[in-house]
């Protein structure tokens, strides 16, 4: 039997509420700073949660006309400029129109975040069809000058781990030189804040915006809104290696499994996404106490984090009591469609700064959630072997094991 070609992240293209570079956003991670703020673009006066983690302004990609590059809707520009930062940091950027260049898009609910956008200008394309509106990863495609296949995924808030994952296997088969694989999110909206507030599945402290994501606290009141993307390469490490990349993580493992539970209450059973955790632990080699660090889904919901503890528990065994747990979204909100390629970037940035990223505003662990939090501050710690769960409305759950890659 053929041994399975080993896959490579050699760039990161992100911007996320706690910045628009690598450095900046684990800078700012490690710090344990909250990019949580009241909204600010459009009027939340109405709106019983009034707080998100946005993003500034993107940057332009270099070569593009500034006129044209913002006269895009901002989903279009968050993926252009992430997918460009992540081809330059892999030194792939110039010589990618002699590459069978692949793309992989975790996209949720991509038309009705045009739309959005569209209504935000005036304008009343959701009224009426658009047949003539090109899909996402068509256009960025197009745009990029790619010459390998492309496809979007929508699974969620799993669809960034989906993406990583079909980037993986066409690698494998041979389909592409190189990949690009994430996903971007831009759903702090009008329609997208009324939509989570009416299901009562935000926060309600707009006093506290800081404080208000506390995912493991007994004190959590539902989910913060967060916005942004991150774009990886992945590629061949045979490639990899022959022109001496800088390398950030092996993608190991991967799991997935559904619940067919409901559309947005996780299922009390935790089978169905420990499952998908034990394929992944089993796909990468990885016993569970070997894990030195897992980025959890957990989102800060009542509900929700309660569910993955007993996920964590029936997966790690005895180990659930040393292996690191906490969630970033305590820092970045909840990225919706992007939160799997964001938190996968903060695996990689544990793993490359040697320090566990922590779960901020953990001041009253739940008695429910008990696991081996990293709470409030960073902790020192080498990184070989990082998880990262995403467990997505109605029921798609995966889970990512990404490697540290010696020499």
């Amino acid at each position: 039997m053929k041994p399975r070609t080993a896959v490579w992240i050699t760039g990161v293209g992100a911007m996320t509420p706690l910045g628009d570079d690598y450095e900046e956003i684990a800078d700012n991670l490690l710090a344990g700073r909250s990019g949580v703020r009241s909204v600010s673009g459009f009027d939340v006066s109405q709106h019983p949660s009034q707080i998100a983690a946005q993003i500034g302004k993107i940057r332009c990609v270099p070569g593009w006309d500034p006129a044209e590059f913002y006269s895009l809707f901002r989903l279009e520009q968050l993926t252009l400029w992430c997918c460009y930062e992540a081809l330059r940091d892999a030194g792939w950027w110039e010589r990618r129109e002699e590459l069978r260049v692949g793309l992989v898009l975790g996209l949720g609910a991509e038309w009705l975040t045009l739309w959005d956008s569209d209504a935000h200008r005036g304008g009343t394309s959701v009224f009426g069809s658009q047949a003539d509106a090109e899909p996402l990863a068509s256009s960025t495609q197009r745009k990029l000058r790619l010459n390998g296949p492309a496809l979007s995924v929508a699974a969620a808030c799993a669809s960034g781990n989906y993406a990583l994952a079909q980037a993986r296997r066409w690698l494998e088969l041979g389909w592409v030189d190189v990949c690009l694989a994430g996903a971007c999110d831009a759903g702090v909206t009008a329609l997208g804040l009324a939509g989570f507030g009416n299901l009562r599945a935000l926060s309600r402290r707009n006093d506290q915006p800081e404080a208000a994501s506390r995912p493991f606290d007994r004190g959590r009141d539902g989910f913060v809104l967060g916005e942004g993307g991150a774009i990886f390469v992945l590629e061949a490490a045979e490639t990899a290696r022959r022109r001496s990349a800088h390398v950030y993580a092996e993608v190991a493992g991967c799991g997935a499994s559904s619940d067919a539970h409901n559309m947005v209450i996780p299922s009390p059973d935790p089978e169905p996404a420990t499952a998908a955790m034990r394929q992944a632990l089993a796909d990468a080699g990885v016993a569970p106490a070997e894990i030195d660090y897992i980025n959890a889904h957990a989102t800060s919901t009542p509900v929700g984090d309660i569910a993955e503890t007993r996920v964590l528990e029936a997966v790690l065994g005895p180990a659930v009591w040393k292996v690191p747990v906490s969630s970033t979204k305590s820092m970045t909100g909840h990225c919706l469609t992007a939160a799997a390629a964001v938190e996968a970037l903060a695996c990689l940035i544990a793993m490359q700064r040697g320090a566990l990223p922590p779960t901020i505003n953990l001041e009253d662990a739940d008695p429910d959630c008990a696991l081996c939090h990293v709470a409030n501050e960073a902790r020192p710690r080498p990184v070989r072997v990082a998880v990262s769960n995403s467990f997505g409305f109605g029921g798609s759950n995966t889970c990512l094991v990404l490697k540290a890659v010696s020499g």
